[in-house]
């Protein structure tokens, strides 16, 4: 799952592809590269970023999405937790649904993608979005995690979403500490035992904890971290790695799975 930001400023590339046409040329890029899915995100959720009005939201991603739509037949995933966004971004030609909030932060969601009939992606994150990187960390993350994810499956299944809709993110990042995002990559077996009809999604591309243990590595110095994260959720049951290195990242897994 390739990572395209069209925001002014995402922590790793905001700005970089905010023009819609350096949007289309780098969807290109990554799909040349190997991405299975191109997700694309029209408001940042990096520490301190403020939240944009879904009109705003709308009008950066929409016109990408249709652009990408009538060139391609990768499926494109709409990173957001509004549902009016959702519903403009399937509009234009989205297939997926990655909500940052696992429905706790639009109450709509959920009739919205039943409704729809996407793939939706359960992510989990602790506080609201002004908090997602400041709310104190759970004593116990695996069962905050568990328990977050068993609210948000509930949630699915009463407005109708199939279980084949579905897949669930830990949400490296948000609100773990980094021993937490340790215990959770190296660990993550024991999730997907507990969601086995579930696929997993794993999003450790650049963050500021590989900065943190690479001895305070820059955002375009963390390569080889996010590389040997890949590697590991995979190795663990991982199915779905989000990332902004498409072309190191799908020849690392190929080694993987040549291996396994």
């Amino acid at each position: 799952m390739g990572i395209l930001n069209v925001t002014p400023d995402s922590f790793s590339d905001g700005g970089r592809y905010f023009p819609a046409d350096g949007a289309l040329r780098r969807a290109e890029e990554m799909i040349d590269e190997g991405a299975d899915i191109i997700d694309i995100g029209g408001e940042s959720s990096r520490p301190g970023s403020e939240a944009i009005a879904p009109d705003e939201e709308i009008s950066r991603v929409a016109p990408i999405i249709e652009a990408l739509a009538k060139r391609f037949d990768t499926p494109v995933s709409i990173d957001t937790y509004k549902s009016a966004v959702a519903r403009a971004a399937v509009d234009a030609g989205a297939s997926i649904v990655n909500d940052i909030s696992a429905f706790r932060f639009d109450p709509a969601m959920p009739e919205a993608v039943a409704e729809l009939k996407t793939g939706i992606v359960l992510m989990h994150s602790r506080g609201a979005f002004e908090t997602l990187h400041s709310t104190p960390p759970a004593e116990d993350i695996f069962e905050d995690v568990t328990r977050d994810f068993r609210r948000a499956i509930a949630a699915a299944h009463s407005a109708g979403i199939a279980d084949a809709a579905i897949a669930l993110d830990v949400g490296i990042g948000f609100g773990k500490t980094l021993d937490q995002n340790l215990a959770l990559i190296s660990g993550i077996g024991k999730l997907i035992k507990q969601f086995p009809e579930y696929p997993f999604v794993m999003g450790t591309s650049r963050k500021s904890f590989l900065g943190k243990l690479l001895g305070g590595a820059p955002v375009d110095e963390r390569l080889e971290g996010s590389l040997a994260t890949a590697v590991v959720a995979v190795r663990s049951g991982v199915r779905i790695i989000r990332t902004h290195d498409i072309k190191e990242t799908s020849a690392a897994l190929k080694i993987v799975d040549a291996l396994s």
